[in-house]
């Protein structure tokens, strides 16, 4: 008797003979920590099976190197003109990614989109995916620095705050350690939990995290706050910045009046609400000013501020220095 597989079944059983094919994409800038954080626990899981599961290449945007943040240099195994078959894609990039201008990478990756492959971003990939239009529909999630200046991409993004966000044939992550935790989540996947755990103790990362897990420190951490109505009056004015509420609105959530929620925020953070919330603005303001190639007027329109002479004259009052003369120290002008 003659059996004839379909191409599918073809398709499935090679992919369960063969190894898993990763293809990391590093942008010159991209931090170390990130890039080790998703390509080691693969290198290990091939270490420790005795069986080369993962097979790794490296992808560079231009040359045959990238560069990362701390001047570290990683060849590269293939470029993007050969017609290599990968099973998973994923971008790594630091810096400032609206500053990256490259439409053959953003014409690759919507390639590899429509040949079912997994597509990825960490750290700052994931705006570069969503600048790239592949991301449309579909959650995700980015480094909390970056959060704001990915809304800017498209008001269709569905963004949020978690580790790691894995949405159909799309795998976005924070970057940093939460790398370590969205590997081990794909390789108990791909290879059960047994191995994974494994790999897990070799980097002594036994405490798996799972994806929703915020990014950050709670805001009772980061501001040093206990009352639960400045908690969420806190959260409610991260995020409105672009768009700031009024006094009456945040007391309104925080079920209090104006005069008592003034009253708590002098007891826990010696300040008034509204000079509280124009401070998270303008700290915004500066992140945006290091981190992005946004003029001042975007930032402005970004932080809440009139326009940009308005963000300038507030910027410079609390930060002792203009946005232009951060701009200028960012380039090594001093």
């Amino acid at each position: 008797m003659v059996v004839h597989l379909s191409k599918m079944d073809i398709e499935a059983t090679d992919s369960a003979t063969r190894p898993y094919r990763v293809g990391f994409v590093l942008i010159d800038g991209f931090a170390l920590m990130s890039y080790a954080s998703a390509m080691e626990p693969l290198r290990a899981c091939n270490l420790l099976s005795g069986k080369l599961l993962y097979d790794i290449q490296h992808i560079a945007v231009a040359g045959d190197h990238a560069r990362s943040s701390s001047g570290a240099l990683v060849p590269a195994t293939i470029t993007q003109e050969e017609p290599a078959e990968l099973d998973l894609v994923l971008v790594i990039a630091g810096g400032d990614p609206s500053a990256i201008n490259s439409p053959e990478l953003a014409r690759w990756l919507r390639h590899q989109s429509g040949k079912r492959v997994l597509i990825g971003g960490v750290s700052r990939g994931p705006m570069i995916l969503a600048q790239a239009g592949i991301m449309e529909s579909r959650r995700m999630t980015v480094h909390w620095e970056h959060a704001q200046a990915l809304a800017q991409v498209s008001s269709t993004l569905i963004i949020e705050r978690s580790l790691y966000v894995r949405d159909r044939d799309r795998l976005t992550c924070a970057g940093g350690t939460a790398a370590l935790d969205m590997m081990h989540a794909l390789i108990a996947e791909q290879h059960g939990p047994v191995l994974a755990g494994k790999i897990s103790e070799w980097f002594v990362h036994a405490d798996i995290r799972p994806g929703e897990l915020a990014q950050r420190a709670s805001i009772a951490q980061r501001f040093g706050v206990s009352h639960r109505a400045v908690i969420h009056s806190i959260e409610a004015m991260e995020n409105h910045l672009a768009d700031p509420l009024e006094l009456a609105q945040l007391a309104s959530l925080a079920d209090l009046g104006g005069r008592q929620l003034n009253r708590l925020f002098q007891q826990e953070l010696g300040t008034s609400v509204v000079q509280f919330y124009r401070q998270l603005r303008l700290q915004k303001a500066h992140e945006l000013l290091e981190s992005t190639s946004w003029s001042v007027e975007n930032i402005a329109t970004a932080t809440g501020f009139a326009n940009g002479a308005h963000l300038s004259r507030r910027f410079t009052q609390f930060h002792g220095i203009s946005p232009r003369g951060v701009r200028l120290q960012k380039v090594g002008i001093s």
